[in-house]
């Protein structure tokens, strides 16, 4: 299971009580120690960077859970849990998608106070598209109690809003198949917890208490501690109507919590005493004599341990893989659906063959070396068997990106160590090392010899900041080629290339991404070689508005060839059912046609005649056959589409990957003779022609633009949009918070003006607004990059320059040409 949260919530604090009742660490560090914050500057700066996997033993005993509430396909009651403590920051959002794909439930946890924030909905939408069962726990009462010292009614309010809020996102995303997702606190799916101070409950655990007392049944009682319940203490009755006072949640579950808070802040040591006495905890003299907070912690762990809570929750509510991947093995295989792989991933079956996910590299000990980190679907892993490693681009039946490779050994993640084991059954998650060298950041490892790999992941957000990094010595260049190879594995996010003009460029998800990027570089990977790093660039992505007005025509170098074709746009919502994988170049042809036909309008001919996707196979252009019969069209179809990648990766305006446009082939004059129509003639045409379409469809660029969502007091409004407004941003929702007086600004703002960005705002309104960035999506930019003006001569003519092009754009008859 994962632990998911908005940045700060308190994730890796509450995973603190878990490892302690692992005894991993001691109880009174608990809280403190943050174990899974493994690296030096996530420990400085106080937010998780990498997910850190943690496997936890655990006994419970029959006190704690009773045999007809522990969940049916268990055997005996020791459970072992796979725990990934993920980082909350916008910027690493990758890693949290690395880390659902590998477990099966998320402990989803939200701010008392703060309640449920955009990332809260993002990595939520992220856990429900992976099929993952979701448990909640309303975090950092200790500053309801302390801090805020809110009244009991106004706790109660926050918790039902927060939940509802929760909920509505879970009924939003759900999948059908998973059935009702919901959470609630008399169903003990809702836990309620303090990680700082180490002390958490959930309902259930009260109804246990007070069951007794009233003589009826803990289902029954746990009922009554949440919703409109109230108990009149002086006619000892249960009212459906009442004082505020009266209601069950505060009266039974808040009050006693209340006065240990007070007694034990206030000095009231007898007081204390007496309490304990009553709930039978017995305390050591030492921490006895403790004072304030310390005090506090010790007596909160000692009544309602956090790990208590949430195993509880997590044994009854978490699927076991057993159950788990029955629902998720569709999602997760490529293959076919009756194929003995899948089987074995259905059945999670230990003695089939191997299945294995490796969804990210950790850096293991020794410079240089990862360990593949991965959850085992199917199979037992061990070292020493021969295993098929398939990468990404691996497809059944070709030789491209396939290994067959030993597993030097295996080992299991304990948070900062690891420790070897001889075997991994299938359902858990391990690390193996001795296999780096084939796996770039993620792959599929089977024994078995016509498996298919499992589905690659799709990231939420998308590289859009780029620098250029190159050594301050020359003679550093094969150390920094060296390093970015290690800088691409050890992130699953970072795109490396190299451009024409031979700078190495390294693209990132956001500011924070990229300064922790090449402080890994600099630091980890080149030993502390100088590196020169330039200012941030933004990829920009072009398109077409309108249809071209007359075919295109260009001739091959030798004159023989002729090819003809057209472009228009593909509109704005066909682009996006692409870009989000709905609609793939492994589709079924007839389907994908008839979908195009209904929903988007097309010609059912031409829908099913898609040569394919640019850039990289699954781009959002595509390429067409609108012919008619045509003499040896199949023979340069291959060379055609070739060209056509060539294109969609770099366009004609500034070399920018195209977006949303779909070339259709017209009309083909070939020479009869095959030798006068191969590659080198045919490649170079197709590119020419596509040149001279996008030339006259009106091109425009494309920006990428961030979603910013800006917490701040009602007085610092006016410094959030003299900011935006200088920035080109424009502000598109606000609303205030209910119960504080803070207001939510969301706002869309060009990635190009973002960088800086949080400092100024910070600047403007007197540190008082909090701004965060997610990448949105590509804004049309109106001004037309032919006309001679300042985006043209500016813009334009800037990206040509940096890319070592000629900084006017080529004039059309260079493309284009006469009959």
């Amino acid at each position: 299971m994962s632990v998911i949260a908005h940045v700060d919530h308190g994730k890796s604090t509450l995973t603190d009580s878990l490892v302690a009742a692992a005894g991993i660490i001691s109880m009174a560090s608990a809280g403190d120690q943050r174990l899974t914050d493994t690296r030096a500057d996530e420990a400085e700066r106080g937010i998780t960077i990498k997910s850190t996997g943690i496997s936890l033993y655990n006994e419970v005993s029959k006190e704690e859970i009773v045999d007809e509430k522990m969940p049916k396909d268990s055997k005996g009651r020791e459970f072992l849990i796979n725990l990934i403590d993920s980082p909350g920051h916008v910027d690493f959002s990758a890693e949290v998608t690395a880390a659902l794909r590998i477990t099966d439930g998320a402990l989803v946890v939200v701010d008392c106070i703060d309640g449920v924030s955009v990332q809260t909905e993002t990595v939520l939408r992220q856990a429900l598209g992976e099929r993952i069962k979701p448990v909640l726990t309303i975090n950092k009462l200790d500053r309801g109690f302390l801090e805020l010292q809110l009244d009991w009614e106004s706790f109660y309010t926050g918790f039902v809003k927060h939940v509802e809020n929760v909920n509505v996102i879970i009924s939003t995303y759900r999948d059908d198949a998973m059935g009702d997702l919901q959470v609630f606190p008399e169903q003990g799916t809702v836990s309620f917890s303090a990680g700082l101070h180490g002390w958490a409950f959930t309902l259930p655990q009260f109804a246990k208490m007070y069951a007794k007392k009233f003589g009826v049944s803990e289902d029954k009682m746990c009922e009554r501690l949440w919703g409109e319940n109230y108990f009149n203490p002086a006619e000892k009755k249960w009212t459906k109507t009442g004082d505020t006072a009266h209601r069950a949640f505060n009266m039974f579950v808040l009050d006693p919590i209340g006065k240990i808070v007070q007694a034990t802040m206030n000095d009231q040591a007898d007081k204390l005493q007496k309490m304990l006495t009553a709930l039978n905890i017995t305390m050591k003299k030492e921490d006895l004599e403790l004072k304030g907070k310390p005090l506090l912690k010790r007596t909160m762990q000692s009544w309602l341990p956090a790990h208590k809570a949430l195993l509880e929750m997590m044994i009854i509510h978490l699927p076991s893989p057993f159950i788990a991947q029955r629902y998720r093995a569709e999602l997760l295989y490529t293959g076919p659906k009756d194929d003995v792989p899948f089987n074995a991933i259905k059945a999670c079956d230990p003695n089939g063959p191997l299945m294995l996910y490796v969804s990210k590299m950790v850096p293991g000990a020794d410079k240089g070396r990862f360990i593949a980190f991965g959850r085992v679907f199917a199979g037992t892993v061990a070292a020493g068997n021969k295993i098929r490693i398939m990468g990404p681009n691996y497809i059944p039946g070709k030789k491209e990106d396939l290994y067959v490779k030993s597993i030097q050994r295996v080992v299991i993640f304990m948070g900062r160590r690891q420790d070897p084991v001889e075997s991994v059954p299938c359902g858990n998650t391990c690390g193996m090392v001795g296999i780096d060298q084939f796996i770039v950041k993620t792959g599929t490892l089977s024994t078995h010899d016509e498996a298919y790999p499992l589905k690659d992941m799709k990231f939420s957000v998308s590289p859009v900041v780029r620098c250029a990094v190159e050594p301050k010595n020359p003679q550093d260049l094969p150390k920094l080629v060296e390093g970015l190879k290690r800088l691409a594995k050890s992130d699953p996010m970072v795109v490396i290339s190299i451009e024409e003009s031979g700078e190495h460029i390294v693209a990132g998800a956001g500011e924070l991404h990229m300064e922790i990027c090449l402080k890994d570089l600099q630091e980890d990977f080149m030993n502390g070689a100088p590196l020169k790093i330039s200012d941030p660039v933004v990829s920009y992505r072009e398109t077409v508005e309108g249809e071209t007005q007359e075919e295109c025509m260009s001739k091959s170098p030798n004159k023989h060839n002729r090819l003809y074709f057209k472009c228009g746009p593909l509109g704005e919502d066909l682009t996006n059912v692409i870009d989000n994988g709905d609609i793939t170049p492994r589709d079924d042809v007839k389907t994908r046609g008839r979908r195009l036909a209904d929903d988007y309008g097309w010609d059912v001919d031409v829908a099913r005649k898609i040569w394919g996707f640019g850039p990289d196979v699954t781009g959002p252009n595509l390429i067409v056959d609108a012919t008619k019969a045509v003499q040896y069209l199949s023979e340069i179809k291959d060379s055609v589409v070739g060209g056509f990648n060539w294109v969609t990766k770099e366009a004609v305006l500034c070399e920018e990957n195209m977006r949303g446009i779909c070339f259709s082939v017209l009309d083909v004059t070939l020479h009869t003779d095959a030798i006068h129509r191969g590659g080198g003639q045919i490649i170079p045409t197709a590119r020419r022609v596509m040149y001279a379409c996008e030339m006259l469809s009106q091109p425009r660029l494309m920006e990428p633009m961030f979603l910013v969502e800006i917490q701040c007091p009602e007085a610092a409004m006016g410094g959030i949009y003299s900011t935006l407004n200088r920035r080109r941003g424009h502000v598109f929702e606000e609303n205030q918070r209910p119960g504080t007086p803070l207001y939510n600004v969301k706002a869309y703002l060009p990635v190009s003006e973002s960088f800086g960005f949080d400092s100024d705002l910070r600047a403007q309104t007197g540190g008082q607004a909090f701004p965060q960035c997610v990448f949105d999506h590509w804004q049309l930019m109106q001004s037309d990059p032919l006309e001679p003006g300042k985006f043209r001569d500016e813009l334009i003519a800037g990206i040509r320059k940096r890319k070592g092009l000629a900084p006017e754009i080529p004039p059309l008859d260079r493309y284009k040409d006469k009959l």
